[in-house]
């Protein structure tokens, strides 16, 4: 039995299995399997050996005992290059496993689904399979081992070929010990009730910041954790990066922990790109960031916002707007609706040329007459409710960073307002109020330095990413089209000069919202009074970096 050579299979994702199996059987591999990776094999045609026969003992306790046994660890084990190992295979009767080809179940995605209790969960943790892996990565100068049927094609050529492979090998058994962490720490994540929709409640490495902190006062610092752990699953390979010449992918975060990730779903148009991921994403942030009770929209071009609308009237009137406030920046944009798009909207947006539509829903005519434009992609994105990020993270030459999300306070509700602090001698007219909450919503999302301009409607103007704050005022003024009046300006930080404030006074306008801060305060605030402005202050800094 010590001449057989042995490939076994146990599979959870069986993408690729039949041909794999095929090649082996081809190369000289007895295929001994499980279950139903055995049922897969044997339904191809091809002469599969049960794990039972191996072994000659029956699986045992529910199935929780299957492969642990020395027919099957001894063969992966057993050292080739040592005699003794060599001559208690023999002594026993139990021949070399040379290759293993095990994928593990995503747990996560088991223990998220709808009534799965406790004890289902239990039963649901693999002891076996990781085994198997462990076993086979930790003999990787021997053994074959395979988790991703990626890898699979080249798998057999290699094997095919004359040579020990080594680096293949290990790389293999390198990815194997990573397939196996995940797994581990989704089961921890779970068993510690960190895992799931409670997550949404309970970012425990982060201390939430502040909703309104004084401007001289820090937010409150993150506090000290011990170890933070992203566990990614289910890659989606992207044709390329922000560049062609880089390489992407979209991952899902496993455990909930980073990201309550939207079930989105792509209706028409081609795969998403990164970059239209990216911008797909700052528009719906945008957009969810807008008044639910009116219809609303946002514009965004290369991750900013450009256009954004809140009307009572109808989508359609707020599709309008919003790219009408910066028509130009709008070509080859990205739309997101805070409502489902309806007919009279998907006219609006047909006739113009936009990369991505992102809304909760389409209706069927919507649909079909956006869906007859092959370029453009449109994305349902379901309820508001569920999607959320819950940490922020960029990876720098420094480290990892990770911050909170900027919640903050809801822009839109008129209690958020309410709460700012009127520091001129005039105060804001009872009728702005409208444009200032649509102004701070939309800065929220604009790279600093940043200055939004807004009238009752929606934005008439945003300077964005400015190394300077004049700068960012002068672009935003610059921005604005015949017939619209910027009422209001929105600030993400606070002016250090008069000198941003001066170019919004000449642009007409005259209400000022920013959060203050500045040791020049005093002198911005002269200056508004002078200009008979009105001006308040949020307490909350609004920078996107």
């Amino acid at each position: 039995m010590t001449s057989v050579r042995i490939a076994l299979i146990s599979v959870w994702d069986k993408t690729g299995i039949v041909p794999l199996a095929r090649g082996l059987s081809q190369l000289g591999y007895t295929l001994v399997a499980t279950g139903k990776s055995g049922a897969e094999l044997a339904a191809a045609g091809l002469p599969v050996v049960s794990v039972e026969q191996l072994t000659g003992v029956p699986e045992i306790l529910g199935g929780r005992v299957k492969t642990l046994h020395p027919a099957v660890h001894g063969g992966i084990l057993a050292r080739r290059d040592r005699p003794e190992d060599l001559k208690t295979l023999e002594d026993f009767g139990v021949a070399p496993v040379d290759v293993v080809v095990v994928n593990l179940y995503p747990f996560g995605k088991v223990v998220a689904e709808p009534g799965t209790t406790f004890e289902d969960g239990i039963e649901n943790i693999d002891v076996g399979g990781v085994a198997l892996l462990r076993a086979a990565a930790k003999s990787h100068r021997d053994v074959w081992v395979a988790v991703d049927p990626q890898d699979y094609p080249l798998l057999l050529r290699k094997m095919a070929e004359a040579g020990g492979h080594s680096e293949m090998r290990k790389d293999l058994a390198i990815k194997a010990f990573r397939h196996t962490a995940h797994y581990d720490t989704a089961i921890a994540h779970w068993l510690d009730g960190s895992a799931g929709p409670a997550s949404a409640a309970k970012p425990t490495e982060l201390a939430p910041q502040p909703a309104a902190a004084a401007p001289s006062q820090p937010a409150a610092a993150p506090q000290a954790a011990g170890e933070l752990q992203l566990a990614l699953g289910d890659q989606t390979a992207l044709r390329y990066g922000e560049n062609p010449h880089q390489t992407a992918s979209l991952w899902r975060d496993l455990r909930g922990e980073w990201v309550q990730a939207a079930p989105y779903q792509l209706l028409s148009g081609k795969p998403l790109s990164f970059n239209n991921l990216v911008d797909a994403d700052v528009a719906w942030s945008a957009a969810l960031d807008l008044p639910p009770h009116l219809f609303g929209a946002v514009v965004v071009k290369h991750a900013n916002p450009c256009g954004a609308a809140a009307m009572q009237m109808s989508m359609a009137a707020a599709v309008f707007r919003a790219i009408d406030g910066d028509p130009v920046s709008a070509y080859g944009g990205i739309v997101a609706l805070n409502r489902p798009v309806d007919l009279a909207a998907a006219r609006g947006l047909a006739d113009k040329f936009l990369e991505v539509i992102l809304a909760p829903s389409f209706e069927d005519e919507a649909l079909e007459l956006l869906g007859a434009k092959p370029n453009l992609r449109l994305v349902s994105m379901g309820k508001r409710s569920e999607s959320r990020i819950l940490r922020e993270v960029k990876i720098s030459h420094f480290g990892v960073l990770v911050q909170s999300p900027d919640d903050g306070q809801a822009s839109h509700e008129a209690e958020t307002l309410a709460a700012t602090r009127v520091v001129t001698a005039v105060a804001p007219a009872a009728d702005l109020q409208a444009a200032m909450a649509m102004a701070w919503s939309v800065v929220k999302h604009v790279k600093s330095n940043a200055i939004v301009l807004a009238d009752d409607f929606g934005t008439v103007g945003i300077g964005a990413g400015q190394m300077s704050r004049v700068d960012a005022a002068v672009i935003a003024a610059g921005k604005c089209r015949k017939g619209y009046k910027p009422l209001v300006a929105a600030s993400d930080g606070f002016f250090p000069f008069a000198d941003g404030l001066e170019v919004l006074v000449r642009a007409g306008v005259k209400v000022i919202i920013q959060p203050g801060g500045s040791k020049r305060d005093d002198e911005v605030i002269a200056a508004a009074n002078a200009a008979g402005l009105a001006m308040v202050m949020t307490g909350v800094r609004r920078f996107r970096h």
